[in-house]
């Protein structure tokens, strides 16, 4: 093969590896705007129902977006579906201890009634 189609298929090559990355990158970017834009509405719910204050509201924010992350990749994962449910229902307890760590107790017990109820609506 000629120096000359070495290089062709070279940079055929490296131009499909990299549409496919801007690509990923644009739909990843496009995601997690969207995951931010939910996030922080929810924060704001949260935030007059619970009574909380800005630095509470900001690490509920990055909890929500953090656990999110965590829960659409077990979700859109291959795993089995009890595998799936188990990861879920871990990343759940890791995510009412990191709650407890910024909310007072009533704060908490009232997230944990008022997300039931909620839960139980849909």
């Amino acid at each position: 093969m000629k120096l000359q189609h070495r290089l062709a298929l070279i940079t055929i090559a490296t131009a499909a590896v990299a549409g496919f990355v801007y690509s990923q990158i644009h739909i990843h970017k496009r995601n997690r705007r969207e995951v931010i834009d939910v996030a922080t509405e929810l924060a704001c719910t949260w935030q007059s129902q619970l009574d909380l204050s800005n630095i509470q509201t900001q690490k509920l924010l990055d909890s929500i977006i953090e656990y999110t992350i965590k829960k659409n990749e077990i979700i859109n994962s291959n795993l089995a579906m009890e595998n799936q449910i188990s990861k879920l229902k871990s990343i759940q307890r890791n995510e009412h201890r990191n709650l407890q760590n910024f909310l007072s107790e009533d704060q908490f017990k009232k997230y944990l009634s008022l997300n039931k109820r909620l839960t139980r609506k849909e």
